[in-house]
This record gives C-alpha cells, sequence and structure tokens, in this order.
C-alpha cells in the first residue's frame, strides 16, 4: 500500500485567511502571534499523521504475533524479540503523542530559535521515513511468517529501525529542551 505524501500543514494552515488575519495586520505584535499559533497547529497535526502511521504498524505487528502464536515453536522461538520490537514502537507512538508542540510560545520557559524550529521539522520529515520504513519492515516480517521466510532477521531489521526511529525523536526532543 502506497503512502500518500503528507501535505505542507504548515502551508495549509497559513494559507488559510480569515477576520483573523485582517485584524492581525492591525495589532502590533498580534501577528507573530497568530504566527506561533499556525506552527503549534501545523506541528499537532504532523504528529498526530506520524502516530496514526505507527499505529496501523503496530496492528499489522499484532497479526504477526497471532499468526506466530498458531505454531507454539515459532511463538517460543520469537516471542522475546518480537514483543521488545512492539514495546520500543507502543513507546515511540507515545514519545510522538505526547511530545510538546514544537514551536515556543512568548511566555514558554525555553525559547525555540529559527534555526532550531528548520531542525525540528527536518527531524519531523525524518520520521515520515521512518513511519514508511517501519511499515515496510513489519510488512516484511509479515512475509517471513506467512512464508517460512526468515523471521529472525526480518524482526532483527524491524528492532533496528525502531532503535534508531526513537534515538531520532529524541533528538527533537533535546532541541526543545535547550540542550542541543
Amino acid at each position: 500500500m502506497k503512502k500518500e505524501p503528507l501535505p505542507d500543514m504548515y502551508g495549509k494552515i497559513q494559507d488559510e485567511s480569515s477576520i483573523l488575519g485582517d485584524l492581525a495586520g492591525k495589532i502590533p505584535g498580534f501577528s507573530g502571534y497568530i504566527e506561533r499559533s499556525r506552527r503549534r497547529e501545523a506541528d499537532q497535526i504532523l504528529r498526530e499523521t506520524i502516530a496514526s502511521r505507527l499505529e496501523a504498524s503496530r496492528l499489522t505487528l499484532s497479526n504477526v504475533h497471532q499468526e506466530l502464536s498458531r505454531d507454539i515453536v515459532k511463538a517460543m522461538d520469537h516471542a522475546e524479540p518480537l514483543g521488545r520490537a512492539d514495546t520500543r514502537l507502543v513507546g515511540l507512538i507515545g514519545k510522538v503523542r505526547d511530545a510538546p508542540q514544537g514551536y515556543a510560545g512568548f511566555f514558554d520557559a525555553v525559547k525555540i530559535k529559527e534555526d532550531d524550529l528548520a531542525g525540528i521539522y527536518a527531524f519531523d520529515e525524518s520520521m515520515l521515513a521512518y513511519c514508511d520504513q517501519i511499515s515496510a519492515d513489519v510488512d516484511l516480517a509479515e512475509k517471513a511468517t506467512l512464508d517460512d521466510g526468515d523471521i529472525d532477521n526480518a524482526i532483527r531489521t524491524l528492532d533496528s529501525t525502531l532503535r534508531e526511529a526513537n534515538a531520532t525523536f529524541d533528538s527533537r526532543q533535546e532541541i526543545l529542551s535547550g540542550v542541543s
């Protein structure tokens, strides 16, 4: 199943005109407030999209687990590494959903600089690429399970991708917390 490219959420939100937008030009400082609000909204939409794609992969991964459980030997051989991969996937979904928004407001303790914001958007773009890779890795594990293929290698590959994706997302959090 081919994934549709994610539209430019920030651009789409920014392009919407409203009475509020007209008001922004007349009140000093108000346009900056609107800009931050739009960035927050785009960030929220993007993170929900990423989390939803990861949830779809998790659903397929649960099918792999069910298929393996039909054979007690396979279930015993692969339960631990498959469980580890599932735990990493659940953790990543939680991090994405619960992450602070990608743009600091006026009163936030940590201010996000424009350069850092560009870096955050690059992280988010890489997370979309990880979503696609995780989906492909889960599909490979499912195929290996159904075709008596190399299940060990498929699960190892998935687990490796999940470790990388988690590390990438953690780097995003470092920028948001001012650690970078």
